[in-house]
């Protein structure tokens, strides 16, 4: 049984997998290794991998020691080929999406969105090389920037009602930040699909549910994409 970790930035989740299954997963409210513990019960772990994108600190430290884990970092070997002019800033929730694509559909162009606190655009191509992507704001970031670099524009919250123009203040917010990144994420699949016909398309994150249900079948929905992909990793480095 294997211990997957990964500290995103509003979140951290845990998965256990056996082999390449996937066998249960959580979200912390509290990080600490005791409630680590309590999830892992009394399974026997034979090997870990944490992969943050936040600074590490003591109590991580404890953790991958305790674990003696595996930390991704930018020396950790991969199973693609990364074709990026600033590796060691690319981040890891991003590397772990495409490996994790990269193994679900082997010999395939693929464009992953990772729609969370940022909305971040990858592309891997069908030879397993990395060629960058796009970074822009997630969904609840474009809320909170409306509120916060206006004077009277009310912080709104993400809703499932979906509209193309607003009546009112409120809902003409909800519009444009929910349409708008709707259209920006139309687009960059047409750029790609008319360099790349064949290219799958792939969602993750914690915001990938609406675009699935937005866009309905031009796209693939994985919650467990970033999780699969560092088992991936740990695997090639056992």
């Amino acid at each position: 049984m294997k211990l997957i970790i990964d500290i995103g930035n509003t979140a951290v989740k845990a998965a256990l997998f056996e082999a390449k299954q996937l066998i249960t997963s959580t979200v912390f409210k509290d990080f600490t290794l005791q409630n680590i513990l309590v999830f892992i019960g009394k399974q026997t772990i034979s090997d870990t991998i944490v992969s943050s994108v936040k600074l590490v600190d003591s109590d991580l430290k404890q953790i991958i020691q305790y674990f003696n884990a595996h930390l991704l970092n930018e020396s950790t070997p991969l199973p693609i080929t990364i074709d990026y002019k600033t590796p060691s800033t690319l981040g890891k929730d991003r590397i772990a999406a495409i490996i994790g694509a990269s193994f679900l559909f082997p010999n395939q162009d693929i464009l992953v969105f990772d729609a969370g606190t940022c909305l971040t655009i990858d592309f891997i191509n069908k030879r397993k090389i990395y060629k960058g992507g796009r970074i822009s704001p997630g969904i609840r970031m474009r809320y909170k920037a409306l509120n916060l670099f206006t004077s009277n524009l009310p912080l709104c919250e993400f809703s499932d009602i979906s509209m193309t123009m607003g009546y009112d203040t409120n809902s003409s917010i909800m519009s444009g930040v929910q349409q708008g990144i709707l259209a920006e994420v139309r687009e960059i699949i047409n750029v790609y699909k008319m360099e790349n016909k064949d290219t799958i398309i792939i969602v993750t994150g914690g915001d990938c549910f609406f675009f699935e249900t937005e866009l309905k079948s031009s796209i693939f929905a994985n919650p467990f994409l970033v999780m699969e992909g560092l088992n991936e990793i740990l695997d090639y480095n056992e």
